[in-house]
């Protein structure tokens, strides 16, 4: 038996490495939840105090992609966080448990860690101050929960990693994004401008993932550019928004076609189709710990990973009906997006106006079905080197070279006037409009107060007047980065730019055009036209915009927001073309000075829940609003309102706060959860008694069937700081679907 033993390991020896001697790579993938807190915590994005959560819409999660380049040789991790953008910190404290749990193997050079830019996360994460004043500061719940994720799905797709190939294709989205800064894209040269057809990249690339020993599809990431504001600064139920929607929708259609022998490939509705499909076999969730919450679809490690990530987005809107006056329906000022100079009556309309969760669904959908076009075609394969480069830069002070007679240098971040202005997607403060160069003598006090500008400042961010000087800013801590990562990660002929902020169209097109002739000339050959260079933007850590140095001029929001002066492009591009050299050449180089750990300073002004009961006579879970009587339809909703805690005392990570189940066989079998689309779970306090209220909301899908059905609440609470956590559930009374 021991040596039969020896004969099939070496066998199995020997298949590996014909493998990889025919170019195959290990591949894995994992995911895991992310959701964080889902009350009371102000959401990154919108910078609206009172934009706090009060529910979920469906969870969030980490997705982690792995390639290893044969057995032992280079690998890079990719993470699509379901979050606004990477932090600095979170990146920090990762790579801080990845080299306990597996040393030198995953590093800052190969590790890179992405948001996908929903306005709809809980916020309180991000390390430099600036970012965390509306979240009060730090909110340790909402960093806890993203940084376990991103380890998680890591560990995850370590230990699923098997031999397979990757496949990579590219096509149009069609009618997912504007520019909502039409009028600034139009002072880049005409001749530039007449190279493209649009004024966004409507293309998205998409690697498909297969394992080599089943030739089954596991996984799925693409990048295309599009914000993620479909739902609007006034929401406050946690979503993943567009992006996290169409992920939603591609793991569901990728399950309906695993489990049916005539798979809708490519049908719009696919994704309603599936989601009967993904309740686990028969749970009755009976029990109160926390375990039984978690209503799981396809096994724990084995679900299939589909990831919508973000690119060069900085000017690009999915609210694609366009930007209108609020009070006269007339579209805003094509120079400065306000009405009648007021910048907060301009706003963009999704495709679903004025339904934002529509326009949500909508907008996933559209990326959604090009991804499936583009995954069900796939036939190129990824074959080649992987490969990495990674610099730590301070960019408050790089010298560039703007035509090879004169200097110029980046400066300390700032922000002007047009930030305060906000975008279409999400309006400002009163008195500023996009393209402001002046500040009145009210907000010069104010941001005198704070602090006034150096003379270098002023004179460094010409055109941009200096309203917050947040590079000079130290106080508690510092209010904005200076020192930043910038990275590329090669698999064979795709190169991914990790960018630390958010590309404007224009500013992404030059710095992927730029680095792919680097690449070129100094390859010998090993780089030519066929080399795809995608952009994969809000990575690592997150310094806000970057905008062409035309685009500059007129300080639009994007304009304002781009931290570190009018070369801010130039820099990126010269030293993302050095990393892509070294690239092709072979060379190392130097990593650079690290960016601080701020954790020790960090203020958290968010009092923590300090304990709930329920109103006298009641417990938590009982029923203060049933389900309405009678039989509903598809379309209907469905709602039952419980006696509830506040859920920050159990993230429920992996669960979930709200089943709609259905009797079956006389069990009752969950059938959607709060990582459903159609499936709302609602926090809040009950203004009369100022109790805590959970409402289960759910709208009836298209491929319900008809039965008995009821809704069920998962909670914790506690009584006192002190206390245990205490679960409980509630349900509703049985009702009928037709």
């Amino acid at each position: 038996m021991w040596r039969s033993g020896v004969l099939i390991a070496f066998g199995f020896i020997v298949g590996l490495i014909i493998r990889f001697t025919n170019g195959e790579h290990l591949i894995g993938l994992g995911s895991y939840d992310m959701t964080g807190p889902a009350a009371g915590v102000n959401m990154m994005g919108y910078a609206n105090m009172e934009q706090v959560t009060a529910g979920v819409h469906f969870r969030l999660r980490a997705r982690t992609f792995i390639v290893v380049d044969g057995i032992q040789g280079p690998r890079f991790a990719f993470v699509n966080l379901d979050a606004g953008m990477a932090s600095q910190l979170v990146t920090i404290k990762v790579l801080e448990k990845l080299k306990s749990r597996y040393g030198n193997l995953y590093t800052e050079k190969n590790v890179a860690i992405s948001g996908i830019h929903t306005h709809a996360g809980p916020g309180g994460y991000l390390q430099y101050l600036v970012y965390s004043i509306t979240s009060l500061g730090f909110v340790k719940q909402s960093f806890d929960a993203i940084v376990t994720a991103i380890e998680q799905s890591i560990i995850q797709a370590h230990n699923n990693l098997k031999p397979g190939s990757v496949f990579i294709n590219s096509g149009d989205v069609e009618n997912a994004g504007i520019n909502r800064s039409p009028s600034a894209y139009l002072l880049n040269p005409a001749e530039e401008r007449a190279r493209y057809k649009f004024n966004v990249d409507k293309e998205m690339t998409l690697l498909k993932f297969v394992d080599g020993a089943t030739q089954k599809s596991i996984g799925a990431f693409s990048w295309y550019a599009t914000h993620g504001t479909s739902m609007s600064r006034d929401n406050k139920l946690i979503s993943g928004d567009n992006k996290g929607a169409a992920a939603r929708f591609f793991e569901d259609w990728f399950a309906s076609i695993t489990n049916s022998a005539s798979p809708p490939v490519g049908d719009a509705s696919a994704q309603e189709k599936a989601k009967a499909i993904k309740a686990t076999g028969g749970q009755p969730c009976g029990k109160t710990t926390s375990q039984s919450f978690k209503v799981r679809k396809n096994g724990e490690g084995s679900r299939f990973v589909g990831a919508f990530c973000q690119s060069n987005v900085g000017d690009v809107t999915p609210n694609v009906l366009g930007a209108f006056c609020t009070d006269s329906g007339k579209p805003c000022d094509f120079n400065h997006s306000s009405c009648h100079g007021n910048d907060q009556l301009c706003v963009g309309r999704g495709p679903g106006y004025p339904d934002e969760i529509l326009s949500t669904k909508i907008i996933g959908e559209r990326q959604f079905q090009k991804a499936v076009d583009l995954f069900n075609s796939a036939t190129k394969e990824l074959s080649g080197k992987i490969d990495f480069r990674h610099v730590y830069l301070n960019f408050t002070d790089i010298e560039v070279d703007k035509d090879g007679n004169t200097k110029a240098k980046t400066c300390p971040a700032a922000l002007g006037p047009g930030f305060a202005a906000g975008t279409t997607d999400g309006p400002g403060a009163f008195g500023f409009q996009q393209g402001d160069t002046e500040i009145n003598e009210l907000w010069r006090k104010v941001r005198d107060l704070l602090k006034e500008p150096s003379q270098y400042q002023v004179d460094c961010q010409k055109p941009k007047t200096v309203l917050l000087d947040t590079g000079e800013m130290f106080v508690p801590y510092a209010w904005a980065p200076a020192v930043l990562p910038i990275q590329i990660l090669r698999l064979g002929k795709l190169i991914i730019l990790c960018v630390p902020g958010e590309f404007t169209t224009m500013a992404g097109r030059r710095l992927r055009d730029a680095v792919k002739q680097t690449l070129i000339s100094n390859g010998e050959g090993e780089f030519d036209d066929e080399t795809r260079v995608v952009i994969a933007g809000l990575t690592n850590t997150y310094s806000q915009y970057i905008a062409t140095v035309e685009e500059y001029t007129q300080q639009r929001y994007e304009a304002a927001s781009t931290l570190y002066g009018p070369h801010t492009l130039s820099a990126y591009i010269q030293e993302f073309s050095k990393l892509a050299k070294a690239m092709a050449q072979g060379t190392t180089i130097e990593t650079g000075i690290s960016p601080p750990d701020l954790s020790s300073v960090q203020l958290s002004l968010l009092p923590e829940p300090s304990g709930d009961s329920p109103p006298p006579g009641k417990k938590f879970g009982d029923i203060k609003q049933d389900v309405s009587s009678g039989s509903f339809k598809k379309g209907d909703i469905v709602s039952a309102t419980f006696w509830s805690a506040n859920p920050r005392y159990d993230l429920l990570t992996e669960g979930t706060f709200a089943v709609v189940e259905k009797l079956q066989d006389l069990r009752w079998i969950p059938v959607y959860d709060d990582d459903d689309f159609d499936l709302y779970f609602k926090w809040g306090l009950d203004n009369a008694t100022f109790f805590g209220l959970a409402t289960i909301e759910w709208q009836v899908t298209e491929e319900a069937t008809s039965g008995l059905y009821r809704l069920r609440h998962f909670g914790s609470s506690k009584k006192t700081n002190s206390s245990p956590i205490k679960y409980f559930t509630g349900t509703s009374s049985a009702f009928t679907v037709s």
